[in-house]
């Protein structure tokens, strides 16, 4: 966590979602109040791409905003051979806030 560039890498799938870009900024906005370093993935890209290079830059945390995000839920996984879990909004954003703050 400590050499990443970022602790947590945010990713919206369909940048022309509104739904889902909505949900992204706001919890990039959230993270970004609360002291953590995120980067927005906002590139009009496709999912794999955006993985692929999620993969190659070696964030630790990782949030994807996709079609979940109907029903409030996001993937969240930590580190490169993570689990992949699909969890409700805020329960993200409390496993990350735990995760970088050592709690």
């Amino acid at each position: 966590m400590g050499i990443a560039p970022y602790q947590v890498h945010l990713i919206p799938i369909a940048v022309k979602d509104e739904a889902q870009m909505q949900a992204a900024q706001q919890l990039y906005d959230q993270l970004q109040a609360s002291g953590v370093e995120v980067l927005l993935d906002d590139r009009d890209e496709r999912a794999g791409v955006k993985f692929k290079d999620a993969d190659l830059i070696g964030i630790p945390l990782r949030v994807v905003v996709g079609r979940d995000i109907a029903t409030g839920q996001v993937e969240y996984m930590e580190g490169r051979a993570g689990e992949k879990q699909v969890i409700g909004t805020e329960e993200a954003l409390e496993r990350v806030l735990a995760a970088v703050k050592g709690r």
